[in-house]
């Protein structure tokens, strides 16, 4: 009963989180989806529930997405999407969730930093924020910050910006899945999962009518910064 609850409780805030800011699945439901379900089934269940929240999204802000930008990030991400599948299946288990927690501390270190200055901008920023951002999703399903640190250095915001992003992740979500499969799940699992992601895309869509992205950007960060700092701990006893 304790997973399911993690299960769901993990979803319904990746998905509330990635309504209101167009971002932050991953970042807020893969560590916790992965102390629940361990360090390969979790990553994978986050790809896959975030690439249904993307879709989702992307019905309704088809008409906003910026085809040409979106392109660019989405080209190198494509390309690293494979090396990022073969780390997740060539690492051991309690390896591999210190790696996740690791790297979403990491992100959030530079997404931080970045709010304070330009870290990359112009095509080249494209390449390098699209190339990390596909290894980095398809490792430990959080590709947004390597993409948010690339929109803060070039003042990339608004409608288009939260539009093009659902059409960035659901193609390297996409292919994310297609090079590591399914998870295998219980029934019992699924239902927890889908009941989070339907609750939470729900709530998401009446908090982004009453919440900017400014101010739930420091509520994804906090629960991503929690939910890793756990990760990494309980990676750490596992592997003494």
């Amino acid at each position: 009963m304790e997973v399911l609850l993690l299960v769901a409780a993990a979803v319904f805030l990746g998905a509330a989180m990635q309504r209101v800011t167009g971002l932050g699945f991953g970042l807020v439901s893969g560590p916790v989806l992965v102390l629940a379900l361990g360090a390969f089934t979790g990553v994978v269940l986050a790809n896959l529930m975030s690439l249904v929240v993307n879709l989702v999204l992307l019905a309704l802000l088809w008409r906003q997405v910026l085809w040409r930008r979106t392109a660019l990030l989405a080209g190198p991400a494509l390309l690293m999407v494979p090396a990022g599948a073969l780390v997740v299946r060539v690492l051991p288990g309690p390896v591999l969730s210190l790696a996740v927690g690791l790297t979403v501390l990491l992100a959030l270190v530079v997404v931080l930093v970045s709010r304070r200055g330009r870290l990359s901008n112009g095509n080249r920023g494209a390449v390098i924020a699209g190339a990390a951002s596909g290894f980095m999703n398809a490792t430990a399903a959080v590709g947004g910050p390597a993409v948010t640190v690339y929109a803060i250095s070039t003042g990339w915001r608004g409608p288009g910006f939260v539009a093009s992003l659902q059409l960035y992740f659901a193609v390297i979500n996409a292919a994310a899945l297609l090079a590591k499969g399914l998870p295998s799940l219980s029934p019992a699992t699924w239902l927890a999962a889908g009941l989070g992601l339907v609750v939470g895309s729900a709530a998401g869509h009446l908090l982004s009518r009453r919440v900017s992205f400014e101010q739930a950007f420091p509520v994804v960060v906090g629960l991503a910064l929690v939910a890793s700092s756990a990760t990494v701990v309980r990676s750490v006893l596992d592997l003494v």
